[in-house]
């Protein structure tokens, strides 16, 4: 079921760039769509968000983080499907382009934006702070009053959002570190490191000196993740014996999945079924494993599920 938000609330700086794709139907999920608000500069937006409900009570909170030049709308598939797996999943759409950047690449100097990105979840506790304002009215409109915002948390971001969600839980780790506790693991789908600054490096450096589980699914290089770039990054910046996988026969737009539009294919490839069903399937069992600290291992080297896998390549 999908109640949708006011076509007021949808953020232009984003819709501009693309014609929104209808997410597909799913059972037993409920979307809502509404907005949050984001400080920038002197200003508060008032983002476009949706909040997906599993049929149950939550495993934990995932935040899913689209990429440059998209919208929220172009991550419902894998949003859906980790809802369909118990999750909650909060997807805002966050701008490309800003006079103050405000934007979700780094394209001049985005960290004082991120920071307040980061004070959402760094106050998520509290209800009447921003992100649980959000939750409130979603969870109402959901039928799901009775309904308490996970403690745990999960990030996951795909191409730009790839960059943002590690500087997000750095900024966590630093500033608010009951929150950094809370966050169990980063899902990093074909992320992508920003032309102008190292926040992707920074955050990693900073990140590298805890436990938190850091994982990759990733496309071959090309020019819609500047050939590899944050997965590189990831490689040089992590000493982990396991980093992710690369989809050999993959598009930059497979997180999409479903999701994407003729924009995305266009210019960054046609995700296939087979990868989506694989990023899907990795995401979603990772992340039950960060939750439960005993990772299963047939979702890593040496597993029943991993072992069978064609056209893939470790990331270490």
């Amino acid at each position: 079921m999908r109640i949708p938000r006011s076509a007021s609330a949808l953020s232009a700086t984003v819709l501009a760039a693309a014609v929104l794709a209808p997410a597909p139907a799913h059972a037993a999920v409920t979307r809502i769509e509404n907005t949050v608000q984001i400080r920038c500069a002197f200003t508060t937006q008032n983002q476009s968000s949706d909040w997906y409900f599993p049929a149950g009570t939550p495993k934990a909170l995932v935040w899913l983080q689209h990429g440059f030049v998209r919208a929220n709308d172009h991550v419902a598939d894998l949003a859906t499907e980790y809802a369909e797996h118990g999750y909650l999943v909060f997807a805002p759409s966050l701008p490309s382009a800003s006079i103050f950047g405000c934007t979700l690449q780094n394209i001049g100097n985005n960290t004082d934006y991120l920071d307040n990105v980061a004070d959402l979840f760094g106050k998520a506790a509290d209800p009447a702070d921003k992100l649980g304002r959000s939750f409130s009215d979603a969870k109402t409109r959901a039928g799901r009053s009775g309904l308490a915002l996970p403690s745990a948390m999960v990030f996951a971001g795909h191409s730009a959002g790839g960059e943002a969600v590690p500087y997000v839980a750095n900024r966590l780790r630093t500033a608010y570190p009951q929150a950094f506790a809370r966050l169990r693991g980063l899902v990093l789908f074909d992320p992508v490191k920003s032309f102008v600054g190292d926040n992707l490096a920074g955050a990693l450096d900073g990140l590298k000196t805890t436990s938190l589980p850091i994982q990759a699914v990733s496309a071959p290089h090309g020019t819609c993740n500047n050939s590899g770039s944050g997965t590189s990054t990831l490689q040089d910046r992590l000493d982990r014996p396991f980093l992710g996988v690369r989809l050999t026969t993959g598009a930059h737009t497979d997180a999409e999945g479903a999701s994407t539009d003729g924009v995305g294919t266009l210019a960054c490839g046609t995700p296939k079924a087979p990868n989506i069903a694989i990023l899907q399937t990795l995401a979603t069992n990772w992340s039950d494993g960060y939750l439960t600290g005993s990772p299963d291992p047939a979702y890593y080297p040496g597993g029943a599920y991993y072992d069978g896998l064609a056209d893939i390549e470790t990331l270490s």
